[in-house]
């Protein structure tokens, strides 16, 4: 904690573990603004597909960062970073406390941390390392950087890419420029931070739910339209949960039911990966809260933040 430094508030989790309804309630009691930290709900294409807050609940406090980004804009971490200090500076001259609220570890530990200085990759060795099958890729990898390939899933084939190009183009490992990360704002305010971790079955039930939602008229018809912009694959917003199974029954490959089922499969899968992140990549002080946020459950959550 940075006593002195202005605040800001960090609520952050799986998927469905309700941090938008945490993030809300706290804002319409402290006078402050929310500020989106999910990689998805940065595009302006997928409001019912991403779940992002409702016009309705957007109304009720200041909302930041929110589908400011069209699907065809790709949206680093460190876009990310730069809009979310810029968004927290306003909010904090307008004397509003600012809520970073997300699922996005990546975006998070960019915006706290800051980022590697990694030099821009050479445009050719970068079309290359990106053009190998991502098994080629790590087997060159555990020649040329054994610490990232041990590290990394041979199935990771973003990752793989990644590691391999920085170690060709630069000459030095990835994780040797991540050792000096720059432009991180963690010492410049005192942050209260809350992780939700709630019980799995409770949060499995939501997932579900929240798929049942999203594949509605509403929702086949974001992808519908995204579908129709012939937009790179592998976009980022082509990659958000639920757009594959969607668009899989909107091209008549899967039946409505077997959409419905890999699409909850999907995010279930997701906010086990972001639970697992959330509940061992954070700082060990970090308050963890492990209850469903039911009445009872929102109140102590609220009380831990303010």
């Amino acid at each position: 904690m940075n006593k002195g430094q202005p605040p800001l508030a960090l609520i952050a989790g799986p998927t469905a573990s309700g941090k938008s309804a945490l993030a809300l309630a706290l804002a319409e009691a402290a006078d402050s603004v929310v500020i989106n930290a999910d990689s998805a709900q940065v595009y302006r294409d997928l409001r019912i597909v991403s779940a992002r807050p409702t016009e309705a609940d957007e109304a009720r406090a200041p909302h930041r960062l929110y589908g400011t980004r069209d699907g065809a804009d790709a949206c680093s971490a460190a876009d990310w970073a730069a809009d979310a200090k810029a968004a927290i500076e306003e909010a904090h001259q307008a004397g509003r406390l600012p809520i970073i609220v997300g699922g996005t570890g990546l975006y998070i530990r960019t915006l706290l941390d800051g980022i590697a200085p990694v030099p821009e990759i050479d445009p050719q060795i970068r079309a290359a390392a990106r053009a190998l099958p991502v098994a080629e890729a790590h087997d060159a990898l555990r020649r040329e950087d054994p610490e990232a390939a041990a590290r990394l899933r041979p199935t990771d084939t973003t990752r793989v890419a990644r590691a391999l190009e920085v170690i060709r183009s630069t000459g030095r490992p990835l994780a040797a420029w991540q050792a000096e990360r720059v432009g991180g704002i963690a010492a410049e305010v005192t942050l209260r931070p809350l992780i939700l971790l709630p019980p799995r079955d409770w949060l499995h039930g939501r997932c579900d739910a929240r798929f049942d939602a999203i594949f509605s008229d509403g929702g086949t018809a974001e992808v519908r339209t995204l579908l129709a912009r012939h937009l790179p694959v592998a976009a980022p917003v082509m990659r958000a949960i639920g757009v594959a199974e969607i668009a899989a029954f909107l091209r008549g490959e899967l039946a409505r039911e077997e959409a419905l089922a890999a699409g909850k499969t999907a995010t279930r899968q997701y906010a086990k990966r972001q639970y697992t992140w959330f509940r061992r990549q954070p700082p060990a002080d970090w308050p963890r809260f492990e209850r469903p946020l039911d009445c009872d459950g929102m109140a102590d959550a609220l009380a831990l933040l303010r």
